[in-house]
């Protein structure tokens, strides 16, 4: 399993339609092949700043499955015209298990 990270930054004003369009959104990745799950998490510092975080099987289910998908372009369609930059996107997987 591997999460992408991605931080986003939201054009000002926009944060509550931002989070509508995520929470639309959400049916379209838990459809996705490989996805594990989604949530987002709103900057305490910087309220135009989200993390989204979702759990993929692999990498590629990502990157290539959902990118390459229908739903990837409702993903862009209800998000995008909300943000003020492309999202910066990682992948991460745990080291520590407490």
């Amino acid at each position: 399993m591997v999460t992408e990270i991605a931080r986003i930054e939201i054009r000002p004003g926009q944060e509550k339609a931002f989070e509508e369009a995520v929470a639309e959104a959400v049916p379209v990745f838990l459809a996705a092949d490989g996805c594990g799950g989604i949530d987002l998490h709103r900057s305490v510092e910087h309220p135009t700043r989200y993390r989204l975080v979702v759990q993929w099987e692999t990498v590629e289910h990502h990157t290539v499955a959902f990118r390459g998908s229908e739903g990837f372009a409702r993903w862009r369609a209800l998000a995008g015209p909300h943000c003020a930059a492309p999202p910066e996107v990682e992948h991460v997987h745990s080291v520590l298990t407490p």
